[in-house]
C-alpha cells in the first residue's frame, strides 16, 4: 500500500559552516577548525538521513596546514564511503589553509567579491636584536644543541637560520601545491603560476580554475536538486558560557581572526 505523503521523500542536503582560522590553540576552550573537533560533526552530516549532497560554507584566512590536510582528507574519505559529492560555497574568503579546505569539494563556488587563493606557505615575526641593545639590556641563553635557539627574536637573523627555515616552508608548498593540483586537475589555468600566494576575486577565480562557478548555497543547492531540498545545517557545540558572551578568550580569538582576514580580504 502507498501512502501518497510518504511516497516522495524529500532530498537533504547537509550545510557544514567552516569559519575562522585553522587549527585554534586548544586552551580557548572551543573546537576551533581542527580535524579532532569537526571528526563527530563531519560523520553526522555525511551519514544521517542519507544526503543527496553536503555543502560546505566556507569562510576562512587559513591557519595550520597539518589540521587543513587532514579536514580535507577526512572529507574525501566520507564523500568516497558514502557516495556523497560535496559542494564548497566561499563566502568572504578561503585563502591559504581555507582554500585547502575548499579542495576537498567536487565543485567550488564563489561570489562575485569572494577571495580565493593565497597557495603558499608564510613564516613571520618581529627581530628585536637592536632594540635591547640600544637599551643595554643581555640576552643570555644557554642550550644543548646548537640549533636550539634558532631564529630567536632577540638575537641577528643568520643566514644559516634562514636557510634551515626555507628548508622547512618548501616541503609544506609542495604537499599544497600538489593538493591543489589533484583536487583541481585540468581546471587550473596552464599559463598561470597560481602557486606563488597571490589572491584573486569571485570572477577571476573561476576563470583560472580555482573555482568551477559563481553562485550562493541555498538557491544552487535548489536549481542542482529541485526547490523541495531539504538544508539541513551541522554546526560545532558552542561551550555554556559562550552562548551568553561570556569568555575572555573570545576576545583574544577576535583580535587574532580579525588580523587574519584583515590581510586577505578587502574592507568596504
Amino acid at each position: 500500500m502507498r501512502i501518497p505523503f510518504l511516497s516522495r521523500r524529500r532530498p537533504t542536503v547537509s550545510v557544514i559552516r567552516l569559519q575562522g582560522a585553522i587549527g585554534l590553540p586548544a586552551r580557548h576552550g572551543a573546537a576551533g577548525l581542527s580535524d579532532a573537533g569537526l571528526a563527530t560533526l563531519l560523520d553526522r552530516a555525511f551519514r544521517r538521513g542519507r544526503p543527496v549532497a553536503v555543502a560546505l560554507a566556507i569562510n576562512s584566512p587559513g591557519g595550520s596546514p597539518v589540521q587543513s590536510a587532514l579536514i580535507a582528507a577526512r572529507i574525501r574519505r566520507l564523500s568516497e564511503r558514502h557516495g556523497v559529492p560535496v559542494h564548497a560555497f566561499v563566502e568572504d574568503v578561503a585563502a591559504s589553509g581555507g582554500y585547502w579546505l575548499a579542495t576537498a569539494a567536487d565543485r567550488i563556488w564563489a561570489d562575485e567579491s569572494s577571495v580565493l587563493g593565497s597557495i603558499g606557505v608564510i613564516s613571520a615575526g618581529f627581530g628585536f636584536a637592536d632594540l635591547i641593545a640600544r637599551h643595554g639590556i643581555e640576552r643570555r641563553v644557554h642550550t644543548a644543541g646548537r640549533s636550539k635557539s634558532w631564529l630567536d627574536p632577540f638575537r641577528p637573523e643568520t643566514p644559516e637560520d634562514v636557510a634551515r627555515l626555507h628548508r622547512l616552508l618548501e616541503p609544506i608548498h609542495a604537499a599544497f601545491k600538489a593538493q591543489v593540483t589533484a583536487r583541481r586537475g585540468d581546471r587550473l589555468a596552464a599559463d598561470r603560476d597560481l602557486f606563488s600566494g597571490e589572491i584573486w576575486v569571485g570572477r577571476e577565480a573561476v576563470e583560472l580554475g580555482l573555482a568551477d562557478g559563481i553562485g550562493h548555497l541555498d538557491p544552487t543547492m535548489r536549481q542542482l536538486f529541485g526547490d523541495r531540498v531539504r538544508l539541513v545545517p551541522y554546526g560545532q557545540r558552542v561551550p555554556f558560557l559562550r552562548r551568553f558572551g561570556i569568555s575572555a578568550d573570545d576576545w583574544v580569538d577576535a583580535a587574532s581572526e580579525r588580523a587574519a582576514f584583515a590581510r586577505v580580504t578587502p574592507q568596504g
